[in-house]
Formats: structure tokens, sequence, C-alpha cells
């Protein structure tokens, strides 16, 4: 079985209000787009990487580049480049081999959480996530209706692994149905499959806000710390 990272890469990002988009941005030095390369392209596990950009990215292309990464053209929602990048993965891979779905702006990603991922033995798959730690409401403009039970809820991250057949029917199917996909394993839900849920480290943040880019600095300094102590 190979194990293949694929990354879809072609917002913009508008949360961040920057003039560019966001896994473009400067993070200690680098892009943000940089940090998470490197993270999958050191993991002695990930065969390649693909990268769905938009068309004519005029960023992409100083980037460092990598013999191990394979750019595919975008879609015009997330779900739609996954699925491009699954259909150039198709074309190389066989019925047995994983993909690993990462978000571009996760750039804190550590390699351990990759790790407890590969180590799932779901044949449906499985997903990074953490419990949620803050008391939930559900809300209708500003008023709450009810308190949620937080017991039974978790953040779900990235990256996100599934049999590469298997997601990309998944999504496939529940494009062509118009079903509401926000995730990778959102579709596969939807297909009726039940992937498994997997620990992650609370510092794979998503950068969204434009303070996002400061917290991520603390974490990618706290983990080069962790690096020197071991």
């Amino acid at each position: 079985m190979r194990v293949y990272a694929l990354i879809p890469a072609a917002g913009v990002g508008s949360r961040m209000q920057a003039e560019r988009p966001k896994q473009y941005l400067p993070l200690l030095g680098r892009t943000v787009a940089e940090h998470t390369l490197t993270t999958l392209l050191q993991h002695p596990a990930i065969d390649r990487t693909v990268v769905g950009i938009a068309d004519q990215d005029p960023y992409w292309p100083h980037i460092p580049q990598s013999n191990h990464v394979i750019t595919v053209s975008g879609g015009v929602s997330r779900a739609e480049t996954v699925l491009n990048g699954l259909r150039y993965l198709r074309q190389i891979a066989t019925a047995e081999d994983w993909v690993l779905v990462h978000d571009m702006a996760r750039p804190c990603l550590h390699p351990e959480d990759i790790d407890a991922l590969l180590a799932s033995t779901n044949p449906e798959g499985a997903i990074l996530g953490a419990p949620v730690v803050d008391t939930l409401k559900q809300v209708s403009g500003q008023q709450i209706h009810t308190t949620i039970d937080r017991r039974q809820v978790w953040r779900a991250f990235t990256p996100q692994f599934f049999p590469i057949e298997l997601l990309y029917q998944a999504l496939t199917q529940a494009l062509a149905a118009g079903a509401n996909i926000t995730d990778e394993a959102s579709a596969v839900e939807w297909a009726g499959g039940k992937p498994s849920m997997v620990q992650g480290r609370s510092d794979n943040i998503k950068i969204t806000w434009p303070g996002d880019i400061a917290l991520a600095e603390f974490y990618l300094q706290q983990q080069a710390q962790e690096r020197a102590c071991h």
C-alpha cells in the first residue's frame, strides 16, 4: 500500500483580508505553504504530494519546487479541487493505495499526528480531530435555544485519510447529488461510511483570521523547542 498526500490550495482565503492567498503569507521567514509542504515531504510514509492550485496562480511558481510534488488544476470549491487531485491519483495509484488530504493553511501539523492517523485500521478511513472543550450553545440570531452536550462533539482537523477509490466515489456521488460537503469525511459519511476519529494535537490550527499567523508562529517555535529537547 502506498500513501499519497493531497493538498487543495486553490482558495483565496478572503477572511484573512490579506493582499494574497493565506497559503502565501510569510511565516517565520518562509511561506505558510512551505511549512506545510515540508512536513509532508519529509514524512517517510508519504510517496508523493499532489497540490491543487488555481489556474494562473502568480505565487505558486515562487515556492521552492520538489520532484515529489505534482500540481493539478483547482476547482471552484474545495471538494472539486480534491476531486481533481483524486482523478490524477487514480491514474498512477493501485486499488490498495490511500490518500492523506490536508489543508495548506495548517502549517503546524506534527509528524506524530501523521503517524497516529496512518496507524488507523478502519477500512473506511480516519481523520484527525480533538474533543471540544468549550460549552456549546445552539443559537438563532443572538438568542440561545439550548446547550449542546460537548461530550459527543469533536473539532475536525486535517489530514483526513481514506482509500483513494472510496473517497473518489463518495465525492463524485455527493457532488452530483448536490450534497453539502464541508470536508472529505462528510462525503464519505454521506455515502454511508463511518470514518474513525483520531485525536490529534491541538496546535494543528487552520490559519483563517489575521491573528492566526501570530499563533502559528508561536506553535511552530514551541515545536522547534520540543525537537531541540529530544
